[in-house]
């Protein structure tokens, strides 16, 4: 499933958000694909609002499949595993993306020393959330308006960028999202709500649509 084509950071019409964790073969598939449904709830087509998701891993499994556990969890929310491949991340990755989102701090870490003046669009997934959280929407640019959803992105990495240093985690664990690879499957779904808990809000403010109640 394609959700657009490439583009460099800051390209007109397109915000490109890249998830990032260790083999891309758990967290970062399943934070991909869950931001790809929930989109899909909200926009019907993501493309619509020039929105593109991908992911890749900084110890990268090449080509590999995504985890059978990493799949069910997937299943389990109603979002789309087919025709994933893995990838190492590479510079060409975090240049054209317009914002990171990690699975810990290391990750986090490694991105920005890729250079690409990556600092200021690089967090991790529940730091973004944690920032993203304090962000009044209405300082945001409407969705519905000339600028649309992609100048609204590009608004909310920069206040979220701005708010960093003066709203701090309460631990450094707070952060992060632990690597369930070879875990049994109830730790996968453990992790897969994490990450679902932590993408609502920014999908939420991304778009400026909240999500469907059931």
């Amino acid at each position: 499933m394609s959700f657009g084509s490439l583009g460099a950071a800051g390209t007109p019409g397109s915000f490109r958000i890249l998830h990032v964790s260790t083999g891309n073969v758990c967290r970062s598939p399943i934070t991909e694909r869950l931001t790809r449904h929930a989109l899909t709830d909200r926009l019907g087509d993501p493309l619509t609002g020039g929105l593109v998701v991908e992911s890749a891993g900084t110890w990268g499994h090449e080509g590999a499949p995504m985890e059978t556990n990493a799949e069910a969890v997937l299943a389990d929310f109603g979002a789309d595993a087919s025709g994933f491949v893995g990838r190492e991340l590479l510079d060409d990755h975090v240049i054209r993306a317009d914002l990171v989102l990690t699975a810990t701090r290391d990750h986090r870490a490694q991105v920005i020393s890729m250079g690409h003046s990556a600092g200021l669009r690089t967090f991790t997934l529940k730091e973004f959330t944690r920032l993203v959280r304090a962000i009044d929407p209405a300082t945001l640019p409407d969705p519905d308006g000339t600028d649309g959803i992609v100048e609204r992105a590009r608004a909310l990495v920069r206040a979220a960028a701005a708010l960093r240093g003066w709203l701090l985690a309460p631990s450094a664990e707070a952060d992060e999202v632990y690597d369930p690879y070879g875990a049994p499957l109830p730790f996968f779904r453990s992790v897969g709500g994490e990450i679902q808990q932590a993408l609502e809000p920014v999908v939420t403010a991304l778009t400026g649509v909240p999500a469907a109640r059931a």
